[in-house]
This record gives structure tokens, C-alpha cells and sequence, in this order.
């Protein structure tokens, strides 16, 4: 008697996680979704959860919900601020680092920062997708907002580089989903999404 050919078929309940965590954060491609996983313990191929994302009619790029940037600007213009980070070529060969806020609603602009020698300060640019969705109210609340982010991004968040694990978090073993419940923190007001394994 033959044996069955291919890729064992995926578990259930990592289906189920995959398509929750696609559901419940309509902005992640299947590539940050793979990422948390793996930051779970959860063992599969980034391939895998494509495929299943494809296969429930899910699109695995991002940005599958969600008013478009118009009519957000538009809603809540009156309290946003977008933040810009862009360089600028300088005429004696060298580039320059250029951090910068935007009133939406009164279009002041405010250049917070230049520099040709940007440290790990100047990454935090990198926060506008969480600024982007923001309402900043004073320099309080962005610190707040900042702090939040900084903490996410170094201590949970996944990245391509190494291996899908946060910069100041290894990655665990891998764990038997079975014994175990997800838990979802939030952090800004519900704006970043967390996993956790409870048992």
C-alpha cells in the first residue's frame, strides 16, 4: 500500500489562527502574519500561511480593509499630524536626514530634525505607520505614543532579519497550539495588536 505524497496537510486550529490574525489586523500581509506566528512558537512556512489566506478568499497582501487615506484625512483632519523622514542629497557628496510633522488641518509644517549621521533615534521614523493612524494630541501624548511604539517594535514585533524575531526577543521553541489559548493585548488605544500564549 501506498503512502501519501507532499506536505502533511496544515492543523486546524493554526488555520484558524492564521485567518484570526488576518481578520483582527486587516493591514498585515501574510509575511508579518508568518512573523508572529513564529514569534508564538508556532512552527510554519511562510508559504503556508499564503496559501491559506489565498484559499479562504483572503488577499495575503496588505491593506484589505479600511477607509482609503482621502476619507480618513478628511474625518479627522482637524487633529492629525503625518510625520515624514526623507533625505535630501547634498551638494558636497553627502546625504542628509530629514525628520518632519505636517498639520493636517492648518498644513504647518514643522521640521523637527536634520542630520547627516543618523542614529537608532532616526529608525523611530519607521512609527509613522502607527502615527498615520494616530490623533496626537500634545508632545506628552507623542512621547506616550512613541515610548509604546519603541516598546512593541524592539520587544515584540516581528522582522524579516533575524529570522523573524524581534530585535530584543529570541524566538521560542516551537509549541503544540493545543495547549494553549491566544491572547490578544492591545496597546495606543487598540491601534497595535499583541499575541500571547496562555496556557
Amino acid at each position: 500500500m501506498r503512502g501519501k505524497t507532499g506536505r502533511p496537510a496544515t492543523r486546524r486550529n493554526i488555520q484558524a489562527l492564521v485567518l484570526r490574525l488576518a481578520r483582527e489586523n486587516p493591514e498585515w500581509g501574510y509575511g508579518r502574519i508568518h512573523g508572529e506566528l513564529v514569534g508564538l512558537g508556532v512552527k510554519v512556512a511562510a508559504s503556508t500561511v499564503w496559501e491559506i489566506l489565498k484559499t479562504s478568499g483572503v488577499d495575503p497582501a496588505p491593506r484589505r480593509t479600511g477607509p482609503a487615506w482621502p476619507q480618513f484625512l478628511r474625518s479627522q483632519a482637524d487633529m492629525i499630524l503625518a510625520c515624514d523622514f526623507f533625505t535630501a542629497d547634498l551638494l558636497d557628496g553627502t546625504q542628509a536626514y530629514v525628520l518632519a510633522v505636517i498639520e493636517h488641518a492648518t498644513r504647518c509644517i514643522r521640521i523637527l530634525g536634520v542630520t547627516v549621521h543618523p542614529t537608532g533615534e532616526w529608525t523611530a521614523q519607521q512609527a509613522r505607520e502607527l502615527l498615520d493612524r494616530t490623533l496626537v494630541w500634545n508632545q506628552a501624548h507623542l512621547r506616550r505614543v512613541l515610548r509604546q511604539y519603541e516598546t512593541h517594535h524592539n520587544q515584540h514585533r516581528p522582522h524579516r532579519s533575524p529570522n523573524a524575531a524581534a530585535p530584543l526577543k529570541p524566538l521560542p521553541e516551537p509549541v503544540d497550539l493545543d495547549q494553549y489559548h491566544v491572547r490578544r493585548p492591545t496597546h495606543v488605544g487598540g491601534l497595535i495588536n499583541e499575541y500571547h500564549l496562555v496556557a
